[in-house]
């Protein structure tokens, strides 16, 4: 990559500009903690299930089971913010060669990073959707029609931005991708 000529009058600007990306930082240490929360709150559904299990039917185990699913995507999406976000917008990680190193991260980009996003709220969302209709004769028929709606808009959300990612990509990529599957 070729270094352009920057003014010298600019510099200060550039520097502070490029750096002021680890104000992130704090959030992403935020996101850690939040982290912490889902698993203290995992543990504590987990406890409740094995201390009442003989007393559960099988639909309440499945929503309980379901409750811990569900705490387990959004850890998973927090760990694909926390990674992906820190190393496409504050600094490189430094792990190649790492034997616990995501496939994904070696080709994590801001497009590809919200696509994952997506489609993790998709599966969150339909753990959510599979709550509600195994809960179904407790729940108002309004209630059960605007989640189902919510969720299609997620996924008619994922469509789409997966769609315009497609499109906004150079040929010779969107071709390789089309012969690879």
């Amino acid at each position: 990559m070729q270094q352009k000529n920057i003014s010298p009058r600019y510099k200060p600007m550039t520097t502070i500009l490029f750096g002021s990306r680890w104000l992130q930082l704090p959030l992403y240490l935020g996101l850690i903690i939040a982290q912490c929360v889902y698993v203290f709150h995992f543990m504590v559904e987990l406890t409740h299930l094995v201390a009442k299990v003989p007393n559960l039917g099988e639909a309440d185990i499945m929503l309980i089971v379901l409750g811990l699913i569900d705490v387990v995507m959004i850890s998973n999406l927090l760990i694909m913010v926390i990674i992906g976000g820190y190393e496409t917008f504050v600094s490189r990680l430094d792990l190649e060669g790492h034997p616990d190193e995501p496939d994904w991260l070696s080709h994590v980009n801001a497009n590809l990073l919200k696509i994952k996003l997506a489609t993790a709220i998709i599966g969150i969302s339909s753990i959510h959707l599979l709550k509600t209709f195994i809960n179904a004769p407790n729940l108002t028929e309004k209630t059960m029609m605007w989640q189902t709606l919510i969720h299609m808009a997620f996924v008619a959300s994922a469509v789409s931005m997966a769609y315009i990612d497609r499109l906004m990509a150079p040929p010779h990529v969107a071709t390789r991708n089309v012969n690879e599957h």
